[in-house]
C-alpha cells in the first residue's frame, strides 16, 4: 500500500524562508541593543534621593520605637479627603 501526501501537508512553509548565508546583505548583525531613555539616565544618577530616604526610614524607626512619633490626625483626614474625591 502506497500513501502519498496530498494537500496542506506536503506543503513545508520553511523551505521558502531559506536564507542564503553566504550572500553579502546577511553580514548584518542581529544583536540586542539596549538603549536607556535620558529620563532613566538621569534618574539612575540621582542617588541623593534613596540615600536621603533611607535617613528619613530611619529616623521614623527610631520615633516610633521610642514612642516620641506623633500622628497628625487633621493632616491624615484631609489627605484621605483628598485621595477619595478625586
Amino acid at each position: 500500500m502506497k500513501i502519498t501526501s496530498y494537500g496542506i501537508n506536503a506543503v513545508n512553509a520553511y523551505k521558502n524562508q531559506v536564507r542564503d548565508v553566504k550572500s553579502s546583505a546577511n553580514k548584518v548583525s542581529f544583536a540586542d541593543k539596549i538603549e536607556i531613555s535620558k529620563t532613566a539616565q538621569e534618574m539612575q544618577g540621582v542617588s541623593t534621593y534613596s540615600t536621603e530616604r533611607a535617613e528619613r526610614v530611619q529616623q521614623l524607626k527610631k520615633d516610633i520605637n521610642s514612642g516620641e512619633y506623633k500622628v497628625d490626625a487633621r493632616k491624615v483626614a484631609e489627605d484621605m479627603l483628598k485621595y477619595y474625591r478625586f
